[in-house]
C-alpha cells in the first residue's frame, strides 16, 4: 500500500462513493469509444473566440502555464529547466489540433505540476501512464464516463486541490525581500477581490514597475 499514491487511493474512494449516491448510473454506462466528428469553425467563430477566450485567458495562461510551470519546474527538479518558448510551442500546437474535434482548451498548468509532485508522481513516466490511462478510458466507456464523473464528490475533489494548492503556493517560500512578498499580496489580492486574474496580473506589474523606478531613483 506504501507504493500506491494516495491521490489514487482518494480518486478510486470517490468513484465508489459516485456510484452509492446514484446507483442507477450503472445502467447508463456504454461500452465502446465516442463518435467523433470534424468541427466546422466559421469565421464569426473564430473572431468570437479570440475576443472572449483569447484576450481574457492570454494574462492567466501565460502566467500559469508557461512562467509558473518552468519556475515551478526548476525548482522541483533542478538541472531540468525548459524553455518557455518550447512550453508556449507545445500548449498552442495542442489547442490548435484539439479545437477540430470540439475538445476544451487545456495547458500545461502549474496547479497539475504541483499536484502530481505532491502525491509522488515525479518522473515523465507518471506523466505517459496518465495519458494511457485516460486514453484507454475515453475508448472504452466513451461519453459514459462523463456520467460517472458527474456524480464524484465534490468535497473529495476539493480535498485533492486543496493539497494541490497548498504545494503551489510552498514555491514563494524562495523571495528574497519584502518587495516580491508584496507585490505577489497585491496581485493575489486584487485577483481574488476583482474576480479577475488578468487585472491582478495588471497591478502586480505595476506595483512592480514602481517599486524598482524607487529603488533606482534612491541616492
Amino acid at each position: 500500500m506504501a507504493t500506491i499514491p494516495s491521490a489514487f487511493i482518494i480518486f478510486l474512494l470517490g468513484v465508489v462513493l459516485a456510484f452509492i449516491r446514484r446507483p442507477k448510473v450503472v445502467n447508463d454506462i456504454k461500452f465502446g469509444p465516442s463518435e467523433m466528428e470534424i468541427v466546422k469553425i466559421t469565421g464569426h467563430s473564430w473572431k468570437e473566440g479570440f475576443i472572449k477566450g483569447t484576450i481574457p485567458q492570454l494574462p492567466l495562461s501565460v502566467l500559469n502555464s508557461v512562467i509558473a510551470v518552468c519556475k515551478l519546474s526548476s525548482d522541483l527538479f533542478p538541472g531540468r529547466e525548459f524553455s518557455a518558448t518550447s512550453v508556449s510551442v507545445t500548449v498552442g500546437l495542442l489547442n490548435l489540433v484539439r479545437c477540430w474535434f470540439g475538445a476544451m482548451p487545456c495547458c500545461h498548468g502549474a496547479g497539475g505540476l504541483a499536484g502530481q509532485y505532491k502525491f509522488g508522481g515525479r518522473s515523465g513516466g507518471c506523466v505517459a501512464l496518465l495519458g494511457a490511462a485516460k486514453m484507454m478510458l475515453g475508448l472504452v466507456l466513451g461519453t459514459s464516463l462523463v456520467t460517472i464523473l458527474h456524480q464524484f464528490p465534490v468535497g473529495i475533489l476539493g480535498v485533492l486541490l486543496l493539497f494541490a494548492g497548498i504545494e503551489l503556493a510552498m514555491t514563494c517560500k524562495d523571495m528574497n525581500s519584502k518587495q516580491e512578498s508584496f507585490v505577489m499580496l497585491i496581485c493575489t489580492a486584487v485577483s481574488l477581490v476583482g474576480s479577475s486574474a488578468a487585472v491582478g496580473f495588471v497591478c502586480g506589474m505595476l506595483v512592480h514597475v514602481l517599486l524598482k523606478l524607487r529603488t533606482l531613483c534612491m541616492p
